[in-house]
């Protein structure tokens, strides 16, 4: 008897500490848990930093392929250039889907989108120094606007006033120039017009847009808002092409639209205008109905599906 009341003497203290211990290590973990929910500022956020991370609360998204050589991903430096040309991309004898003569068929009507695409615009006082010097000093050109916006107020109620540096793509002037020679050719910009006018003032100069439909012109659809609806320029969509950096813009005719890779200050180098994507719309303009040969290339309609954007809701 003496024997088990020492043992349960022993025992008392042991399972004490054991409870201590764990209260403790319990307590450890939720501050750890705590600290991470007071710094972590998404559920997403949180679900990637323990390992777990499903696919819907990835920002990436399934890609489509390009209609440029390389797409830069971001964070990563620029890969060497291809050796291959950017003309091997494309059929060497573009076929008229459509039939007749070539000679009959439409003007092909290019669309193109401003920002990233054929310029890139960035609020002046928050450009860095250093970027817009080594920019320069490798070839882009650019230019400073004063912008002032009658749809924005500052906090005295007068118009607000913004100052802008406009860098424009390599290679800009030539491209609308020869565009200009078998296409006609709309700006069409997601932008407020009266930032957007001025700057496509500058880059217009002689005239290349034969019209210029600014953000009232756009329409919200269910999954995105300011897309450009094509058939605010035409009911027939066999001779019409947008290009776009941001895909969901041609939403509503996916198989009319050319996804470009997005132009920044930080790709001095680009050339994609001339060596790309003037080579393919030069291709298109033979063509009776340019959306077989889109939809050949890019599978637009596919990748949003893959967006869930069903394809009752694509006017093809």
């Amino acid at each position: 008897m003496a024997h088990q009341l020492a043992q349960a003497e022993v025992c008392v203290p042991w399972s004490l500490q054991l409870w201590r211990a764990l209260v403790n290590w319990l307590a450890f973990l939720f501050q750890i848990l705590l600290q991470i929910f007071t710094i972590t500022p998404s559920m997403a956020q949180f679900l990637s930093f323990i390992g777990f991370q499903h696919s819907l609360l990835s920002s990436s998204s399934p890609s489509f392929k390009p209609l440029p050589v390389v797409e830069l991903p971001l964070g990563e430096p620029p890969p060497s250039p291809p050796t291959l040309s950017p003309a091997h991309f494309f059929v060497d004898k573009v076929e008229n889907h459509g039939g007749g003569d070539d000679h009959q068929i439409e003007k092909l009507k290019v669309v193109l989108d401003l920002d990233e695409t054929l310029v890139c615009a960035y609020e002046t006082s928050s450009l860095p120094a250093a970027l817009r010097t080594l920019a320069v000093e490798a070839g882009l050109k650019c230019f400073e606007l004063e912008c002032v916006c009658s749809e924005l107020k500052e906090s005295d109620g007068n118009p607000k006033v913004s100052y802008v540096t406009v860098f424009e793509r390599p290679g800009l002037h030539q491209f609308l120039k020869q565009i200009g020679e078998f296409a006609d050719i709309v700006l069409f910009t997601a932008g407020l017009e009266d930032y957007a006018r001025p700057l496509v003032d500058k880059i217009d100069v002689e005239k290349q847009f034969c019209l210029r439909l600014y953000r009232p012109s756009t329409v919200s659809t269910e999954y995105r808002e300011h897309v450009k609806d094509l058939s605010c320029l035409s009911k027939q969509f066999s001779r019409v092409v947008i290009v776009d950096n941001n895909p969901f813009s041609f939403l509503l005719q996916p198989m009319n639209g050319i996804p470009c890779v997005p132009f920044s200050a930080e790709q001095p180098q680009d050339d994609q205008l001339l060596e790309v994507i003037l080579p393919f719309l030069r291709q298109l303009s033979l063509q009776k109905d340019v959306q077989p040969v889109l939809y050949e290339k890019f599978h637009m309609p596919e990748w949003f599906q893959l967006h869930g954007i069903p394809a009752s809701n694509l006017r093809v």
